[in-house]
């Protein structure tokens, strides 16, 4: 692309013998502008702005605005924003390229030209979500686990080979690699992007947008990048600009340094803590002051992993020299660093730790303050300080336990039945042999929570143990949070170090997994002569992937989840991840508590979290003496010294030197071939999806809602865990009966996320998971609502209660409460709900990238009036819906409001469409019928 250069910022850059062309930042002046002291992500944005004005989608009415943003407001200008490049995972990724593929198909049909649908900036994809923890505790655990993936995925796998041959531009890191954030932190980001245009090589900021809501971890390395919708995500990868409001930024100010026995984890939820109860959705988050030297470059990454979960849109460490070391140790070329030094030194956007630059917010942490903590047990943001620990876990114990018993009617065997079977058997650990903890748990202080005697377990080796609420029964290193820290990785294996040379084990009834980000951490494992410690407590290497964080945690030790089924117990995973919502890590595990890696081996060693780790033992050494968290915990110059003498360079260059190539099982892949898919209309993994059916060339002009029903009445914090298909199949669900129709086994059904190229096992698995209570339809968990079609209008599935609407032609509506849509970015989460025949949701408010994908699938997203909800306004759910006002976007105009008559109440909704982009989304049917017609011109 060129310019249009209004500001004549286009200029050159001298390094070393080489001569890049950029857009200087400094010749944007008059008129308002302080360019110097603007935030260090908004310098980004303008410079994006410079290089991409076109007077169309980007003016210089638009460079002038954002040069002279006012910190102080909250902007209503929309800009045009062109990420450098899109980053996808398997799970998000295939559906992209599903739909991609189908558009080639759309594009001929209406005459046009297939080739044109092609990735128009670099795009790469990442296959880590898709390995599950079927094999653990034992040395072949890795190999069997990949072997059980491929034999899953075959279809997926072989799909994304074809799509990496017909598209350009598209580039697939392989199974069995690592997790897409860490591999885009240590390898793909460039942090300073080159392009080849017109002769000449141009150097610019490296940006991105994911399909996958962690993508800011790459916000530590001063990268630019947040996760967006997959449909949004192709619209980019077509060339479409991201629109967007000119962001408010919250400056966040760090001094001091960490405490020795406080972690990355421990500063990162003490971060979430203090941005969610600030309320920093849809805000960039920008680090800066004297503390900023003393982050690790990996800490800083730790902390912008985090940002969904305190709802910012980036969480950003400007460049500097922890920058430039972080390159040079994983192994970045010296030409990049100089590069990257000199653009950021040329452009202002280099850190000054005196500087105060213009913020809309501020914050402050010294980060001397940050204890030791954990989260949980069913969110990221309820921080709880380890010493508190055990009184948390009772406190939090009793919701649980006491809730009324749940009819879970069609899914009585969801729960028993939701994990595939593998073969072998999963739980193969038959070695493992430990003293039961009843002795340990019988000192604990008086006050300890018992609701009953604890349940005595044989496990299939012969060890006798007992469990009970609190028993942990899942202790995952997982989740690119941590797994690409190495401090904390490090620390872990330290710890394992001391507790095996103390003589602890691990509990039996853990089940306990390690899932390292890169095959980096395995390598500095084995230069330090660490890994036969963590393989002696059970956490030998499972796979290298997500696993357990994103809900592919496999079944439970057999005996222990037939106890935990037997007597209702309330039982605990602890991981190292980024996600403990409801119902997420395992359908029989209630609780979850996020923690750092070190704390996930030490309550695997405890096997409880009924205990004060500074005040009782974790266990007993094999010389009959209490050994306490104190006697194993590593000190941080004892972490620091491993880190330094096992961690080189040559790691780095070694495993991603062939990245994309993959080992002999996906090259041997049989592909598919041609510039069209060749739809297999037996596939129960790809199918052509439907959005395009009889597609016009021009949009139909929209229509106000009229009889639309209600098909769930949700509350407050309505994940995307909670909406969209994730985890296991239940063998009694409609997407199980589909499967089994099909001819598909009940030991092959798979994931949800495995299958997110076929519609038609994700259309009924929305709003499906186990933990979900609609409230209209009372006494259920799961995915219930009532048909208002029949008599009675009986309680059934929400997927067969769709099906009834569609048929008679009647339209539908959810209603929620607060945070609806927060967690991870699926856009199945929309994608389902359009399907199921949802023409509009009506919450009381909304988490930035869910709002976008309904509206990029052409659903209505409207808000109730301010302090208003369904309650409030007397709505049960049995109303028939009347929304009045949509036309008006067919003059070209958003309307701010809408008129809902529910029944006889009457009320203003608010229209949740933020920019006149979204509007043309919403007018065409969605964002890539919007995109198709575009390129159809």
């Amino acid at each position: 692309m060129t310019s249009k250069n209004s500001f004549g910022a286009r200029g050159t850059l001298q390094v070393g013998a080489k001569t890049y062309e950029i857009y200087r930042l400094d010749a944007v002046s008059g008129e308002g502008a302080d360019v110097a002291s603007l935030p260090y992500a908004l310098k980004i944005l303008l410079e994006n702005l410079l290089r991409t004005e076109d007077g169309g989608n980007v003016t210089a009415d638009d460079i002038r605005a954002l040069a002279a943003w006012d910190a102080g407001g909250k902007s209503d200008r929309e800009i045009a924003f062109t990420p450098a490049r899109v980053i996808l995972q398997d799970f998000t990724g295939v559906p992209a390229v599903v739909d991609l593929a189908a558009m080639r198909e759309a594009m001929g049909s209406l005459a046009g030209d297939p080739g044109l649908i092609n990735p128009l900036a670099p795009v790469e994809l990442v296959i880590d979500h898709s390995v599950i923890v079927d094999v653990f505790g034992k040395p072949e655990a890795l190999e069997r686990n990949v072997e059980i993936e491929y034999q899953r995925n075959l279809e997926r796998y072989q799909f994304l080979r074809w799509g990496q041959d017909a598209f350009n531009d598209f580039k697939v890191v392989p199974p069995d690699t690592g997790i897409v954030h860490q591999v885009n932190l240590e390898h793909l980001a460039r942090v300073v992007f080159t392009r080849e245009e017109n002769g000449a090589t141009v150097a610019y900021p490296d940006t991105c947008v994911g399909t996958d809501s962690h993508t800011p971890m790459v916000n530590g390395l001063g990268v630019v990048a947040w996760g967006v919708g997959g449909i949004e995500a192709e619209a980019a990868m077509l060339g479409q600009p991201v629109s967007m409001l000119i962001p408010q930024v919250l400056g966040f100010k760090l001094t001091g340094k960490l405490p020795e026995g406080s972690t990355a984890t421990d500063l990162v939820l003490t971060i979430t803590e203090m941005l969610r109860r600030h309320r920093v959705v849809g805000k960039f988050v920008e680090f800066y002051g004297p503390g900023v030297s003393a982050v690790p470059l990996a800490n800083r990454a730790t902390i912008g992993n985090m940002s969904p979960e305190y709802g910012s849109t980036i969480s950003i460490f400007p460049i500097d020299d922890e920058t430039l070391r972080y390159l040079e140790l994983t192994g970045r070329s010296p030409e990049q660093i100089e590069l990257v030094q000199a653009y950021a030194r040329a452009q202002g956007l280099w850190h000054d730790p005196q500087a105060e630059p213009r913020y809309s917010e501020l914050l402050e942490l010294d980060l001397s303050t940050v204890m030791p903590s954990i989260a949980g047990p069913k969110r990221p943001q309820d921080r709880v300080p380890l010493s508190e620990a055990k009184e948390a876990f009772h406190g939090a114990l009793a919701t649980f336990i006491h809730q009324p018993e749940q009819k879970q009617q069609g899914y009585d065997n969801a729960v028993a039945e939701s994990f595939p079977a593998s073969d072998p058997p999963a739980y193969e650990d038959s070695t493992v042999h430990s003293p039961s903890p009843s002795d340990h748990l019988a000192e604990a202080p008086a006050g300890g929570y018992r609701s009953r005697d604890p349940v005595p377990v044989t496990l299939a080796d012969g060890t006798e143990c007992e469990i009970d609420h609190g028993s942990v029964a899942i202790a995952a290193i997982t989740s690119c949070t941590n797994t690409s820290n190495p401090a904390v990785m490090l620390a872990a294996a330290l710890l394992a170090k001391k507790a095996v040379e103390k003589g602890l084990t691990r509990k039996p009834w853990v089940k306990t997994s390690l899932a390292p980000g890169s095959r980096v951490v395995t390598d500095y494992y084995e230069r330090a002569g660490l890994t036969r410690y963590l393989d002696a407590l059970g956490f030998n290497l499972v796979g290298y992937g997500c696993t357990t964080c994103i809900g592919n945690s496999g079944p439970l030790i057999p005996e222990v989840s037939e106890a935990v089924r037997a007597h209702d117990l309330s039982v605990v995973s602890v991981l190292s991840g980024n996600r403990n919502f409801e119902g997420r890590i395992h359908a029989e595990v209630k609780m979850n508590y996020l923690m750092s890696p070190p704390l996930v081996v030490a309550y695997a060693l405890a096997g409880t979290m009924d205990i004060d780790l500074f005040r009782e033992p974790l266990g007993k050494g094999r010389d009959g003496r209490d050994v306490f968290l104190k006697d194993v915990w590593p000190t941080a110059s004892e972490v620091q010294a491993v880190v330094e003498s096992s961690i080189v360079p040559d790691m780095f260059k070694a495993g991603y030197a062939d990245v994309f190539a993959g080992d002999e099982r996906w090259k041997s892949l049989s592909t598919p071939h041609g510039d069209l898919f060749a739809w297999d209309t037996a596939s129960t993994y790809v199918r052509k999806p439907p959005y395009f059916e009889n597609m016009p060339r021009q949009p139909v002009p929209v229509a106000d809602i009229t009889g639309a029903r209600v098909l769930a009445l949700l509350g407050d914090s309505v994940t995307t865990d909670h909406i969209s298909p994730a985890g296991s199949i239940a063998k009694n669900s409609p997407a199980a009966a589909y499967l089994l129709s099909h001819g598909v086994a009940q030991r092959d059904f798979n994931s949800y996320g495995s299958r997110r190229g076929n519609h038609e096992v994700m259309i009924r698995g929305t709003f499906a998971n186990v933990r979900l209570r609609n409230q209209l339809a009372p006494g259920t968990e799961g995915g219930y609502t009532r048909d208002f079609t029949k008599r009675d209008a009986p309680v059934t599935t929400i997927f067969d209660a769709s099906q009834s609407y569609i048929a008679a032609g009647t339209p539908l509506v959810i209603l929620a409460g607060k945070e609806y849509g927060s967690g991870s970015s699926r856009d199945w989460a929309a994608k389902g709900t359009l399907l199921l025949g949802v023409h509009a949701v009506i919450a009381e408010s909304y988490e930035r990238i869910h709002r976008s994908n309904l509206l990029g699938m052409g659903v209505l997203p409207l808000q109730f009036p301010e302090g208003e909800n369904a309650g409030s306004l007397g709505l049960t759910g049995e109303e028939t819906f009347d929304i009045v006002g949509v036309t008006a976007l067919n003059e070209g105009r958003t309307p701010a409001t809408v008129k809902v008559k529910a029944g006889d109440v009457e009320f203003d909704a608010t229209v949740r469409i933020e920019t006149p982009s979204e509007a043309d989304y919403y007018r065409h049917g969605g964002i890539m019928q919007y995109v198709l017609r575009n390129l159809l011109r």
